[in-house]
């Protein structure tokens, strides 16, 4: 298996050689493409399906003062009628490279889906757009998950915990390193008070004040969300195609499950962790399967998931009428795996945001020097012992075993 980039990328000329033989699109293609990567950056569809008083929430149900939670939202700032509009007058059928145009109707289709969730966030729309987008569970993942669950104990977290503030200086750390190797990349982490958790949008990693992430966890989400997250960011906008920078369609659960190998990479992908990933896959399945948010939590708590931290994986599920992203990333690390097994590399991936699905059309427009090499490698590419650990786990069928040290 390899982890470094050995594709026939070429160095983005800005005055291209008109001799050259490089693939180039024309003026007209590229223009629909900014005008979809305009609409994508125009709104961020993570934040606005976030409650803004998760917090508050959570210590009124845990105190027994509610038990089906209702969630507040932030408002938006454009309405996704008129975000609705904008897109639909984007004509992707007038692009002629026909790689190019492939991705960008999809691409099309992907704003249209999460522009009408937005418009039927908190309603009984909402779960049937967000089964379109991300998927259900298959019943091949539940057994994934299951399994999980029976092979790996559910300690509780040991480890000095640190706050947002202590978390927030870490990640500060962690971007300098990459602004070494590429100064003036934008790259940015602030603690928000609207935001629940830790979470990357555009370009800037968020973190909300009353965060606290275990310290020996604090590499693993580093590697996860900056050197995936705003890593594949950075080299997406770095491309002639700019929808790479905000995402090509379906891009999330490859987004995903290739953050989680880089936990898996540094060595920091714990128990608790592991466990996490496998009850956010079924407490997707039960909310499609019809359970109240009171029924998840407690099926969580009964298999021994600490309060706090099952209220935030059923948060996480039932938002805005109920979400089924969080499936998508054992799913992503299932997909990974096999595509590593099968012969297969990370090198292409790097290059932006985009799928498993879509890599053989990346790879075409590599191949024919359409697209510039990453800006940026994810930092633990640079120790060996990570990319042994991702060629091991090229070869594990049962994701129990992914947790370091157990074999």
């Amino acid at each position: 298996m390899r982890c470094a980039v050995n594709s026939p990328l070429r160095d983005l000329d800005p005055d291209p050689d008109p001799d050259s033989d490089a693939r180039t699109f024309s003026a007209a293609d590229l223009a629909v493409d900014r005008q979809l990567a305009q609409v994508s950056e125009s709104f961020s569809f993570l934040l606005h399906i976030t409650p803004v008083d998760g917090d508050d929430v959570k210590q009124a149900f845990l105190a027994g003062d509610v038990t089906e939670p209702t969630f507040t939202y932030r408002e938006l700032a454009d309405e996704p009628e008129v975000l609705k509009e904008q897109l639909a007058a984007i004509d992707v059928t007038t692009v002629e490279d026909r790689t190019l145009a492939h991705l960008l109707r999809a691409k099309h289709r992907e704003l249209q889906l999460q522009l009408e969730m937005l418009c039927a966030r908190d309603s009984d729309d909402f779960l049937p757009l967000s089964l379109e987008l991300y998927g259900g569970v298959a019943p091949s993942l539940r057994e994934h998950a299951e399994r999980v669950l029976a092979g790996v104990g559910s300690p509780e977290p040991t480890a000095e915990p640190l706050d947002a503030e202590a978390f927030c200086a870490l990640a500060t750390e962690e971007i300098a390193h990459y602004r070494e190797q590429s100064p003036g990349i934008e790259m940015h982490v602030q603690i928000r008070p609207d935001v629940n958790g830790v979470m990357v949008s555009g370009d800037t990693l968020l973190i909300g004040p009353e965060s606290v992430v275990q310290s020996n966890r604090a590499a693993a989400l580093l590697h996860h969300e900056v050197g995936t997250h705003l890593v594949t960011h950075v080299n997406g906008q770095a491309q002639p195609i700019k929808v790479l920078g905000t995402g090509l369609a379906g891009y999330d659960e490859t987004q995903e499950g290739l953050a989680v190998l880089g936990e898996v990479a540094c060595g920091g992908l714990t128990p608790f962790r592991l466990r996490q990933l496998a009850d956010r896959v079924l407490t997707v399945h039960r909310m499609v399967d019809g359970a109240s948010f009171a029924e998840a939590y407690a099926a969580l708590v009964d298999a021994g998931v600490p309060e706090s931290s099952a209220f935030t994986t059923v948060m996480r599920v039932y938002r805005a009428g109920g979400t089924t992203k969080d499936a998508i990333y054992l799913r992503g690390v299932v997909d990974l795996l096999e595509h590593l097994a099968d012969d297969g590399d990370l090198d292409l991936l790097w290059l932006g945001k985009f799928s498993l699905q879509d890599l053989p059309l990346i790879a075409e427009l590599a191949e024919d020097g359409a697209l510039a090499p990453p800006r940026l490698l994810p930092r633990y590419l640079d120790d060996p012992k990570s990319t042994e650990r991702l060629g091991w786990a090229s070869g594990v069928h049962d994701l129990s075993q992914l947790v370091e040290g157990r074999t």
